[in-house]
C-alpha cells in the first residue's frame, strides 16, 4: 500500500494529520514579517544526534523557503521532538513543544508551491493536508527517493541535507507509525499537552536542541 503523508484526524485544533499542517479556516491567516529570505541560505539543526546542516534553495520554492526563515528566526524549532520516524519513508518535525506557541504559528498557512525538484534522499519539504494551500509550520526530510509518491500530490522540496545525512539515518525510530496507524505519539494529544506528553510517553524521541541560521 502506497505510503501517504494525508491522514485525517478530527481535533479541537483543527488539523489534518500526517501531513501534519494545520488547515484552519477560522485561525488567523497572517503574513510572514520577516520578508523574503535570501535566494540560497542553511540551516543548522543542533539535535540530540548530532547536527544537521540544510541548504535551502528559494528558488526551489519560494513560499515556504521565506516562511522557514521566518520560524527558524523566531526559535520556532528548538525543543521540537521528531515525532514521526518512518524508516525507508521519511522523518518528519516541527510541533513545537509549547501548545500556545504551537497554536500561534500553526493558524499562518502558506501559498502552496510548485514542485519543481524531486523528493530525493535528504530534501527538506513541508508536510501538508489534501487541501490547497495548507502548509505552516511541519517539515520532513525524505530518507529514500519518494518522487513518485510525493511529486504528483504537489510536495514541493524547499532544501536538502548537505551536512549530517547519517544524523538524520539515526534518528530514533522505535517509536515507528505515529497514532492511530501505528504505535508512535498521536499528534492531536502532543498539539494539546506539548512537549510533556511526549516526555513522558516516549521518551527515546530526539529532538532539536536549537535551529539557527548560517
Amino acid at each position: 500500500m502506497r505510503k501517504t503523508l494525508w491522514i485525517a484526524a478530527a481535533v479541537v485544533l483543527s488539523v489534518t494529520i500526517s501531513g501534519c499542517s494545520s488547515n484552519s479556516s477560522s485561525g488567523p491567516k497572517e503574513e510572514t514579517k520577516a520578508g523574503p529570505a535570501p535566494d540560497l541560505y542553511k540551516v543548522n539543526f543542533d539535535t540530540s544526534k548530532g547536527t544537521i546542516v540544510v541548504e535551502v534553495h528559494r528558488d526551489w520554492a519560494p513560499n515556504g523557503a521565506d516562511h522557514l526563515y521566518e520560524l527558524v528566526k523566531a526559535g520556532f524549532y528548538d525543543g521540537d521532538r521528531f515525532f514521526r520516524v518512518v524508516r525507508g519513508f521519511m522523518v518528519q518535525f516541527g510541533i513545537n513543544g509549547d501548545p500556545a506557541t504551537h497554536r500561534r504559528w500553526a493558524a499562518i498557512n502558506i501559498p502552496d508551491d510548485r514542485p519543481t525538484q524531486a523528493n530525493a534522499r535528504g530534501t527538506l519539504t513541508y508536510a501538508a493536508t489534501s487541501m490547497p494551500n495548507s502548509r505552516s509550520t511541519q517539515l520532513f526530510i525524505n530518507f529514500k527517493d519518494n518522487s513518485e509518491n510525493l511529486n504528483p500530490q504537489g510536495f514541493a522540496p524547499l532544501g536538502q541535507v548537505i551536512e549530517g545525512m547519517d544524523v538524520v539515518d539515526d534518528i530514533y525510530a522505535g517509536y515507528g507509525e505515529m497514532a492511530p496507524g501505528g504505535p508512535g505519539p498521536d499528534v492531536a494529544q502532543l498539539q494539546i499537552e506539548g512537549n510533556s506528553y511526549l516526555t513522558a510517553k516516549f521518551p527515546h524521541l530526539d529532538y532539536i536542541k536549537k535551529a539557527t541560521i548560517q
